[in-house]
């Protein structure tokens, strides 16, 4: 849906729209793209609000649910992402299919519901009002307006719905996406490819040894609630530079108990910056020196790059 804001600029807005068949429950989630992760996500979050699932999940035949099917209309290949994730929730997926009017007709109405009794009839500050708009509609159509079709509020025909509905396997946070991918192994690096995700790697050939990108340990890091809960990741990303990492890290936080979280800090930054091969090497120098601590690591690659840069 094409959304114009009150400044005049216009954004495109996809959303993921479901609804309990007698309650007339509606849920709605704002989503990034159209992928098969977004849709299975947003489906593992709404079935998780409702307090569980249906005997049934009805859908259309979007290439993100099925990918063939016979003419009688059986499906003959669904999409392994879906197909799998749906499994690991144990829920039920049935296809409405064109000859079915009922079926059809019931999904497609369900996004011009959502078309025409929010987008269209509401206007938006920016992305962040949308938002919270949606979340004033919700409490409208579930628990203060009576619907259209059955008369009833929704919230009321879900109290008798609710103690039928099924427990998923899997909370929504648990929920692993299973995604086929390829690995392609050159002499000096190796190439992973899943899906639209890519990603290349330092080949790494010592035993045990891990490669992790940068923008990769960033990411982790940004996911993780708390600065305390952050700072343990991040002295778990040092760790895993190696055997010199863990030697150093354990004198750091036996020298300095109270001061040690700011030295994680600062290291990782190093890690960050310039990877960890050089950090692997800064603190083996230190572990010579027997000297423990972030400055004596930044110290040393000052001193190296600038005896790099006055080589000739």
């Amino acid at each position: 849906m094409d959304v114009e804001f009150r400044d005049g600029s216009v954004r495109r807005i996809r959303f993921f729209a479901s609804r309990l068949k007698y309650s007339r429950w509606v849920r709605v989630s704002l989503v990034k793209d159209e992928t098969v992760e977004s849709l299975v996500r947003s489906l593992a979050q709404h079935l998780d609000s409702w307090g569980g699932a249906p005997l049934l999940c009805v859908f259309d035949r979007p290439k993100t649910v099925a990918l063939k099917w016979r003419r009688n209309g059986e499906v003959s290949e669904w999409n392994p992402v879906f197909a799998c994730a749906t499994l690991e929730m144990g829920i039920g997926v049935e296809l409405c299919w064109p000859y079915r009017a009922q079926e059809k007709g019931a999904v497609e109405n369900l996004v011009g519901f959502v078309k025409g009794s929010f987008f269209k009839v509401r206007r938006f500050q920016d992305a962040e009002d949308l938002e919270q708009q949606l979340g004033e509609w919700h409490r409208e159509v579930n628990e203060e307006r009576p619907c259209r079709a059955t008369g009833v509020i929704p919230a009321v025909r879900w109290a008798e719905e609710a103690p039928r509905l099924r427990l998923l396997k899997v909370r929504p946070e648990e929920l692993a996406i299973s995604m086929p991918g390829t690995l392609y192994l050159y002499a000096e690096r190796v190439r992973i490819v899943a899906g639209r995700h890519e990603a290349v790697h330092p080949r790494k050939f010592a035993p045990r040894e891990g490669s992790t990108l940068a923008s990769h340990r960033a990411a982790l890091v940004a996911a993780v609630s708390g600065k305390r809960g952050q700072r343990y990741l991040k002295r778990q990303q040092l760790l895993e530079v190696g055997e010199p990492a863990l030697r150093y890290l354990t004198e750091i936080v036996h020298r300095r108990p109270r001061q040690w979280l700011g030295e994680v800090d600062r290291l990782h930054e190093v890690l960050q910056s310039h990877g960890p091969e050089v950090l692997r090497r800064a603190m083996e120098e230190g572990l010579k020196a027997e000297v423990f601590s972030a400055t004596y690591v930044e110290g040393f690659l000052q001193r190296a790059m600038a005896f790099q840069e006055a080589v000739p």
